[in-house]
């Protein structure tokens, strides 16, 4: 947990929501300037702030509208701080609740310098990152159509299907299986949307690639050449990592992909795992992917993960190989090197 521990004469927390943003000023004695609801408006937030930008810092809580103030800041050369939410004890815990009270809290805890920080995404790559995970979305819904074609077939005892349907080459015809009028209508419709999904899925990540080429292309050929990482994960690791010196040690970045179970101690004694989900969903899916397939094909990655698996179990020995790309990721990224795998055994 990182918290914003710089000083400054004028703290302004924003209570930020759709439609209204609750402000309040407070100068680094704590005394209230400012504290009033004002519609989320740039106009509105410039006419607030106008007469306290001298040596001024905006906190505002991670939720998903807050892209434009972190952007106006930005162009109005105001230091701008990203709240991490899970971490806000101090609002989401409190006996009353309401907009003015969060707004005080915010700029308190910014002042007394206990804000705990998330990350803010730049403008440049945001978008990007943002119809990445788009792609994401499109593809889930395309995986829930293919086990429900499958699914359908189990349910009618009907026999397998000789070919992948997951590749458009092998659904022609595929709804006529079905003897059903009723149940081949469902197959057919499904048959559709999937033609749909693929066409859209395909143009998003061609679109995708060649920003990637553009924004980092060292980190994408850098990330290729671990084996288990392909396109779409390596584009995932590159949009979600951005930068990998925000990390400052490899703990961090493994514990920001979600690849490590927190521990939770009081006077000696262990009390379980808790705020496991803590991080980005995202990297831990890549890394979590990117570990089933690098036994794929791979003897040595196949012999070392037999020999975990005789240790720990299936379930740990996967985890223990995606934390062990984490770290060589991390290592890459560094150094920009390749993927050495003498050195990933060797360790």
């Amino acid at each position: 947990m990182r918290f914003y521990e710089q000083h400054h004469k004028y703290y302004c927390g924003v209570d930020l929501h759709a439609r209204s943003m609750y402000l309040c000023i407070q100068d680094d004695r704590g005394t209230v300037l400012f504290h009033k609801n004002l519609p989320t408006d740039g106009d509105a937030f410039k006419s607030a702030v106008a007469d306290y930008r001298e040596n001024l810092v905006v906190a505002v809580e991670c939720m998903f509208s807050w892209y434009w103030l972190a952007d106006l800041c930005t162009q109005m050369n105001i230091a701008f701080v990203l709240g991490h939410a899970l971490y806000m004890k101090a609002i989401h815990g409190g006996k009353t609740k309401n907009d003015k009270i969060d707004s005080k809290k915010i700029a308190s805890l910014l002042r007394a310098k206990l804000l705990p920080m998330a990350y803010v995404y730049p403008e440049a790559q945001r978008s990007t990152r943002d119809l990445l995970r788009r792609r994401m979305y499109f593809m889930h819904h395309q995986s829930e159509l293919l086990v429900h074609i499958q699914n359908t077939n189990t349910q009618y005892n009907l026999p397998g299907f000789a070919k992948r349907i997951s590749y458009q080459s092998n659904r022609a015809g595929l709804a006529e299986q079905f003897p059903d009028p009723m149940v081949s209508k469902s197959i057919d419709a499904d048959v559709e949307l999937l033609d749909v999904y693929h066409a859209i899925l395909l143009k998003l990540e061609q679109q995708v690639l060649e920003q990637a080429r553009i924004h980092d292309p060292v980190a994408l050929g850098l990330l290729r050449t671990t084996p288990g990482i392909g396109k779409i994960l390596a584009l995932v690791m590159i949009y979600e990592i951005h930068d990998i010196n925000r990390f400052p040690r490899i703990g961090n970045f493994i514990s920001y992909c979600r690849l490590v179970k927190p521990a939770h101690e009081s006077a000696g004694k262990k009390q379980g795992s808790k705020n496991s989900k803590i991080g980005n969903v995202h990297l831990k899916w890549a890394f979590s992917e990117a570990a089933c397939l690098f036994l794929r094909g791979n003897k040595h990655a196949q012999e070392y993960h037999e020999r975990l698996v005789s240790k720990y179990g299936k379930a740990k020995a996967l985890s223990i190989i995606a934390q062990k790309l984490g770290r060589a990721v991390y290592t890459m990224l560094k150094r920009k090197q390749p993927f050495d795998p003498n050195k990933f055994f060797q360790s």
